[in-house]
């Protein structure tokens, strides 16, 4: 499935039970990576509500599903300077709404890409979100220990999917785990 907007990721024994159980919501298909679902939804957020609401039901289900990473926008790229530009003027959209918070920025790299280091991404959009917030006057803060946000980027081979959780977010659905 190429144009996916949920990646989810589950437990060792639990892959064939949330293959099984996340049918229900749509086309779900394996990825090529050990335990790794991707769906194509109209709504990322209602399946995530969906989903924690039949985990809530059903202990083994619970127990199958690790992650769901329902992403906000998506992007196709062919180089870690591809990406960098298509989520940079994604982030730089969304910094009014990061402005004055303490936040940082997750990546959860799937595929061969020898040119995409995790770490740097991670500090690469940390760096861009502070001066494009500082910039508007509100500078936001990068924060590990409950921070007001976290920007979650999830890739499969090239394609990219971001998400943009507060706190609340956070509180609300469990099986996000950014970090």
């Amino acid at each position: 499935m190429r144009d996916w907007n949920v990646v989810i990721t589950v437990y060792q024994n639990g892959f064939r039970r949330a293959l099984r159980a996340l049918q229900e919501f749509g086309p779900v298909e394996r990825s090529p990576y050990h335990n790794v679902l991707v769906m194509r939804v109209d709504d990322p957020m209602a399946l995530l509500a969906a989903i924690e609401q039949k985990t809530e039901q059903s202990t083994a289900l619970n127990d199958a599903i690790s992650r769901v990473a329902p992403a906000m926008r998506t992007v196709e790229f062919h180089s870690a300077q591809e990406l960098s530009e298509r989520l940079g003027a994604i982030l730089r959209e969304w910094s009014p709404r990061l402005a004055g918070r303490s936040l940082h920025v997750r990546l959860h790299r799937r595929g061969d890409r020898r040119d995409l280091s995790t770490p740097d991404v991670e500090r690469l959009f940390d760096d861009l979100l502070v001066q494009a917030t500082a910039a508007a006057g509100a500078p936001c803060r990068i924060s590990f220990t409950d921070p007001d946000a976290v920007i979650a980027i999830d890739t499969v081979d090239d394609r990219a999917g971001i998400a943009l959780w507060t706190r609340e977010h956070l509180t609300r659905y469990h099986l996000l785990r950014p970090d």
